[in-house]
């Protein structure tokens, strides 16, 4: 990555982040995911409810909790049926004085079925999965960007069973 010495350059790679983190994630490259994410990282899924009039919380954790997770989606009974992440950076903004950077992007989630998967979807073919933001803050640093934070805040609210995977 290039040296950030300026807002520009700072932007430039908070995109880069975000998407090389949707990419490692398309991929189940977990580590490299993680490896992007600061010691401090918090992760959420959020989606407000208009029938209760309140923010739910679907997965919060910190980067050890997302490593752990990780490491036991092995172990789960979870719909194998690959996710492909589709997304747009709407806004960056550098605070050059805190070293910090916020982005908001757009993110549609798409999923292709499997064999056997779903007996009301046939193989092969793709759907949307989910639709929402990515609420991002980061660490800029002179020789990279890290994430600090990650709020995924969905549009969907029904999320189909025995995916696991982070969004």
């Amino acid at each position: 990555m290039a040296e950030i010495k300026d807002r520009a350059s700072a932007a430039t790679a908070v995109r880069e982040a975000v998407y090389k983190s949707c990419m490692y994630k398309d991929d189940m490259n977990w580590e490299k995911w993680l490896n992007l994410c600061d010691d401090d990282f918090s992760y959420a899924i959020t989606a407000y409810s208009p029938e209760i009039q309140r923010n739910m919380t679907y997965l919060s954790g910190n980067r050890e909790d997302m490593r752990t997770m990780m490491e036991m989606l092995p172990k789960h009974n979870s719909d194998h049926s690959p996710l492909k992440r589709h997304c747009s950076v709407y806004e960056v903004e550098v605070d050059e004085e805190n070293k910090t950077a916020t982005a908001v992007s757009s993110v549609l989630v798409y999923q292709t079925m499997l064999d056997g998967v779903n007996c009301h979807v046939d193989s092969g073919e793709s759907k949307v999965f989910l639709v929402g933001r990515y609420c991002d803050k980061f660490r800029v640093n002179e020789d990279d960007v890290k994430f600090i934070e990650r709020e995924v805040q969905l549009d969907t609210r029904r999320l189909d069973k025995g995916s696991h995977y982070p969004i």
